[in-house]
This record gives structure tokens, C-alpha cells and sequence, in this order.
């Protein structure tokens, strides 16, 4: 690795979304979805480069008239997927998966993310937001639950941990879906097949979790608005017309 690694900011974005079709070309005010991940991703000082990665014309197409730097690729089975085809084709040392349906991501997101993968600590990492029990029940949002490290155990779209008695003072925690990886993980996350949880769950990370990975989950005070329905849209539309 070099003195200072190269850090490649990525952001797959396709179109056949089942929840929301065609989401990261959806308007929320005057850009499409991509395009606010884009700006506000590239406010990050840490990124040495950022980019688009898609296999559909029209994001290309999109990215290309707005002078945004965009790679086409095959199509793959997750992000991560997408990504390892980035890496192929690239010379970074470390790699951030930017979701296509994060608007409302802050560079201190980034920030957070990197800083475990600079320090040595970890190869994989993500983050967390605390969510109260309403949200947690949700299974739009995915759990996460650590150990004392800041090690994932596990991440489920169910409240977890599970209050059997109703008693305990529980903590829940979104998993807000952006990652970071050295080149050397996310070569290993691709020669692994998919996993059964990842399968069950439909939750890519969790193909790390089963072949023994660990992944570093970071704690961040700032939640995001992940858009997988027109509801929220409409909330990260309001959201980023606060100028926040």
C-alpha cells in the first residue's frame, strides 16, 4: 500500500430497484437521486477519486451530460459485487461503497467510515445510528448488534436483540448500508458464494459475518434517509431542501 492510500469512492447505482423502479433517477427537487449522492459524497476531503457504477444507459447517460465520472459494468448480484468489477478495473487502495439511495449522506459519514481502514484496525467497516423501538420494528431498517469492539455480530431486518421479558433497557441500532474495504477484502467477499443468511436476509454484509470476516461498525450521531419507497422520497426531499 502506499505511503498515503488511494481511497476510490463508489457509488453503484442500477435501475431495476423492485420496491421503487428506476429510484436513483427519481427527481428530489431539481437532480436526481444519484446526482445529490454524488455532490454531497465528493465534500469528503478523504476520497482521492468518486464515481458512478452502473449497467444501465440511462444513468450513464444521466452522469456523462451532468460531467460526472461514471464506469459501466456488467450486472452483479449486490454492490459489493459491482464493486470488485471497480476494483479490477482500478488502482485504489481502499474502496467505499456509497449507495446509490443515500441522499442525505454527509461527508463525516465518510469520515467515520475510513478512519478504522487508515489506522490498520480493520479491513471491512460500516456504520450505526441508535433508533428507538417504533423504527425497530421496521424491517426497512436493518438492525445491527456488536460486541465490545465494535465488531458486528449479526444484522437482521427483525428487532434485534430480542427483549424476552420486556424488561431489559435495549439499545437499538440502524445499519446505515455504506462500506469501506481494502482491496484484499473485497477480493475475498467476491470469490465467496453467496451465503445462506445473505440469502434469507438479503442483506449482502452478511456474507462476511458467515465466513468468519469480522466487520469494525462505527457509531454515528447523524441517521440518513435511505429511499426505498416513495415515502421516502418525500421525507429526503424535505430533508435536503433545508440545505442541511
Amino acid at each position: 500500500m502506499r505511503d498515503h492510500p488511494k481511497v476510490l469512492g463508489v457509488i453503484p447505482a442500477h435501475l431495476d430497484s423492485q420496491r421503487l423502479p428506476g429510484k436513483v433517477l427519481l427527481n428530489i427537487g431539481r437532480k436526481p437521486m444519484v446526482h445529490w449522492v454524488y455532490e454531497r459524497a465528493r465534500q469528503s476531503t478523504l476520497l482521492s477519486g468518486l464515481f458512478v457504477a452502473t449497467d444501465s444507459d440511462a444513468v450513464q447517460q444521466y452522469c456523462t451530460s451532468r460531467n460526472i465520472e461514471v464506469l459501466m459494468t456488467g450486472k452483479h448480484p449486490s454492490g459489493s459485487d459491482r464493486l470488485h468489477e471497480v476494483m479490477e478495473r482500478t488502482d485504489g487502495d481502499i474502496y467505499v461503497n456509497i449507495q446509490g439511495d443515500e441522499p442525505t449522506i454527509r461527508p463525516e459519514h465518510i469520515e467515520l467510515l475510513l478512519r478504522p481502514l487508515l489506522n490498520g484496525e480493520s479491513e471491512v467497516t460500516t456504520l450505526k445510528v441508535a433508533i428507538d423501538e417504533a423504527s425497530a420494528r421496521n424491517p426497512g431498517n436493518v438492525k445491527v448488534v456488536t460486541d465490545k469492539h465494535c465488531r458486528a455480530l449479526y444484522f437482521s431486518r427483525f428487532p434485534i436483540p430480542f427483549d424476552r421479558d420486556g424488561k431489559a433497557q435495549i439499545r437499538y441500532f440502524k445499519h446505515i448500508g455504506l462500506y469501506g474495504y481494502t482491496r484484499a477484502a473485497l477480493s475475498r467477499f467476491h470469490s465467496l458464494p453467496q451465503s445462506s443468511l445473505e440469502l434469507a436476509e438479503k442483506l449482502e454484509q452478511l456474507r462476511y459475518l458467515e465466513n468468519g470476516i469480522s466487520i469494525y461498525v462505527a457509531e454515528t450521531m447523524h441517521n440518513t434517509i435511505g429511499v426505498d419507497t416513495k415515502e421516502d422520497l418525500e421525507k429526503a426531499a424535505a430533508f435536503l431542501a433545508t440545505g442541511d
